[in-house]
């Protein structure tokens, strides 16, 4: 396990550090496969509210208004790393446009929240850099990566940026979901080429131009990447991102 110093820990006061196994482990106790919840919509035109998350219910999986889909499985990466902190602030004073996010955990066969599902994030800054890596000189650093357990509506909810770009690669958030101990989706986020575009007009990102590939060009995105893609919504300077992913119980 990589050894993790010098983190800022959120405004949750959570500051244990947690080994994969020993984390999740108590973070849930469902043995499930993820989904993406789509209602009549697919997952990236889906905003993951509060009220959707909570009121969807059998009544609305047995009437067909709603329906779950299977999330993509998509590759965790060369930059994961164990031990990552429980905490709702990742950015640890990374510069960078504000970026929350809202990710939802359901019953896929219900659409009901689920309380207690251990959600892991991490992405790249603004300079294409992740902690974390002995690759790019990081491997002490903890920037841009946390757990957040999801609360009595299946929501866990992040303070980072909005992620960079590397050559080879669209921009791109990593993410695990876990219960029970169990990982039970490994997947990546992907935001709309548009407000990229948008975004990366400002400091810090205008020092990189021309970001290569865009979602089309990256071949990982063209494997179910329109369905990972975050709903976002203007905040501020910056930006909320949503997404709703459905669990199935054993």
């Amino acid at each position: 396990m990589l050894s993790r110093h010098g983190c800022t820990l959120d405004d949750m006061h959570e500051d244990t550090r947690l080994s994969r196994r020993a984390s999740l482990a108590k973070f849930g106790g469902l043995l499930a496969g993820a989904v993406t919840v789509g209602g009549l919509k697919t997952a990236d035109s889906l905003s993951a509210t509060d009220e959707d998350a909570s009121s969807a219910g059998p009544a609305g999986v047995a009437s067909g208004v709603v329906t779950c889909v299977l999330a993509p499985e998509q590759t965790e990466g060369p930059y994961f790393v164990e031990g990552d902190l429980v905490r709702r602030n990742v950015t640890e004073g990374k510069a960078g446009v504000p970026l929350t996010l809202r990710l939802t955990v359901v019953d896929v066969s219900t659409c009901r929240a689920i309380k207690g599902a251990a959600v892991d994030i991490w992405h790249c800054d603004a300079g294409g850099v992740y902690s974390g890596t002995s690759v790019q000189g990081t491997a002490d650093d903890t920037f841009l990566r946390g757990i957040q357990r999801t609360d009595a509506k299946g929501i866990a909810v992040f303070r980072t940026i909005y992620p960079g770009w590397y050559q080879g690669r669209t921009v791109h958030i990593h993410i695990k979901v876990s219960l029970g101990g169990n990982v039970v989706h490994t997947g990546q986020l992907y935001f709309p080429d548009t407000l990229t575009d948008a975004v990366y007009k400002r400091v810090p990102y205008n020092r990189r131009p021309n970001r290569n590939p865009r979602n089309s060009g990256d071949s990982i995105y063209r494997n179910g990447g329109k369905r990972s893609t975050l709903k976002l919504v203007k905040s501020g300077s910056g930006y909320v991102g949503s997404i709703t992913m459905g669990v199935q119980r054993s």
